[in-house]
């Protein structure tokens, strides 16, 4: 079992360039049916879509019950035709949104780590968890991990604290899990001291992560908004402890990584002079 086990995964490492093999139909075949609203009418009709990809019509039906369960596909209840759903908007929005926030946080955060000498990421948060976008690794022996495809508690991040507490209490209570999960002695796992946490990052302006994702590592979490004044995502920075003193943490990385992120929100339209207003 062992050597059949190895010979899949020797196998496996051989296709890593050709993936064909791997294609999932159906999910292929769902993929083509929005793409078939790109180059056609805006509305379709199972009759025309099951031309456009040759498959049976009631194949065509399931794929679209289910895309417009998830609300990648909506019918017109007068015509019955099909079209693009707001959920497609919105992934194609994000899509495009990402890739700005992110050209122009690197550069910004380049300056940042060649002047800590620590790396620095820009995350999001998506449902319960933050998800890593981008790194810009620190060029030192002894490092943090690149957490970059990664997603994590937002209740155990600087830079998911750091974005949830500028957000409405009932939003917050929704999106957090039933039980916060303990990740070291120090992930707050009550709910009143997370929320007076909170409180404390929306008065000062940054998140701090005091080893409560991974022992032996300290974040500073800095909140990002646009022009829309919301919050778009945030920037962290990640150190060991063993580099870290107190007085480093409050005179020197405190202060450049909301300078960090304040320039970034400015250049993604914020107004600075605003401060963060109640949402």
């Amino acid at each position: 079992m062992k050597g059949e086990n190895n010979k899949d995964i020797k196998e496996a490492g051989n296709k890593k360039k050709d993936k064909t093999g791997y294609i999932i139909k159906t999910v292929l075949n769902s993929l083509e049916l929005l793409e078939a609203f790109k180059d056609e009418k805006p509305e379709l009709g199972v009759s025309e879509l099951s031309k456009i990809l040759k498959l049976h019509k009631n194949k065509i039906f399931r794929l679209l019950a289910t895309l417009e369960h998830k609300g990648y596909i909506e019918q017109d209840p007068a015509s019955e035709n099909y079209r693009l759903g707001l959920k497609s908007l919105e992934l194609g929005q994000s899509f495009i949104h990402h890739l700005r926030l992110l050209s122009i946080a690197k550069p910004i955060l380049k300056d940042l780590v060649a002047r800590l000498k620590e790396s620095a990421y820009v995350g999001v948060i998506r449902e319960r968890h933050v998800i890593y976008l981008d790194i810009v690794e620190a060029n030192q022996v002894l490092k943090v991990a690149s957490r970059v495809g990664n997603t994590l508690p937002v209740y155990a991040t600087a830079i998911g604290k750091s974005q949830i507490a500028f957000e409405p209490f009932d939003w917050v209570e929704r999106l957090l899990p039933e039980k916060l999960q303990g990740y070291t002695k120090n992930t707050i796992t009550d709910r009143a001291v997370l929320f007076k946490e909170l409180e404390k990052i929306k008065i000062q302006g940054y998140a701090i992560d005091n080893e409560e994702l991974d022992e032996g590592i300290i974040c500073i979490g800095v909140p990002l908004r646009d022009y829309t004044t919301h919050i778009v995502g945030g920037i962290s920075i990640s150190a060991p402890m063993i580099r870290t003193s107190k007085e480093k943490l409050e005179n020197v990385i405190i202060p450049l990584t909301v300078a960090a992120g304040n320039i970034i929100s400015l250049k993604l339209g914020y107004d600075i002079g605003k401060k963060f207003p109640e949402d």
